[in-house]
């Protein structure tokens, strides 16, 4: 591939992994004023839940995106240094799409299984109670994959041009 598409590629990669990123901050910086301003959690809960499914398969993109700005140089240069940019890119791509993956078809699962389940409001349930300790324990751990999406995001999208394989010539 020559250099100058592989070029346009990092950009268009990073590009969309910013836009990314930007959406889903945005979201984790509006969601509390779901919460506060909606007048049930339960409805607040369940728009939040629907942004972040789509905000899921919008990361499957990103994401694959840059993967092709990956690949193209997998196929080009691979070298056999142990450790080097275009491996830990590698590395931090693919946690990021496991992470994708997790959320996608483990975690909102889950939490949708729980509120299916339960009928009703999560609030009006005992703190103690199985299914909302379970919700409890799901929702923050998908908490926990969305913000990593969005530093792997940032990182990824910061680095896609150091990853090498551009000939310099082309």
């Amino acid at each position: 591939m020559i250099a100058r598409s592989l070029r346009r590629l990092d950009r268009a990669s990073a590009g969309l992994l910013l836009l990314w990123a930007g959406a889903a901050l945005g979201f984790g910086i509006c969601a509390p004023l779901l919460f506060r301003e909606l007048p049930s959690r339960d409805l607040a809960g369940r728009i939040a839940g629907l942004i972040v499914a789509r905000l899921d398969w919008l990361a499957w993109g990103a994401f694959a995106l840059a993967g092709l700005s990956w690949g193209a140089r997998w196929m080009a240069d691979v070298k056999e240094d142990l450790i080097g940019p275009l491996r830990l890119w590698s590395a931090a791509w693919l946690v990021a799409l496991l992470m994708c993956l997790a959320s996608t078809s483990i975690v909102t699962p889950k939490i949708r299984a729980i509120r299916a389940r339960i009928a009703a409001p999560i609030e009006t349930l005992p703190p103690d109670h199985a299914d909302r300790v379970a919700y409890n324990r799901a929702h923050g751990l998908s908490r926990n994959l969305f913000f990593l999406r969005i530093l792997l995001a940032v990182g990824l999208a910061g680095t896609v041009g150091l990853m090498g394989g551009i000939d310099k010539k082309a």
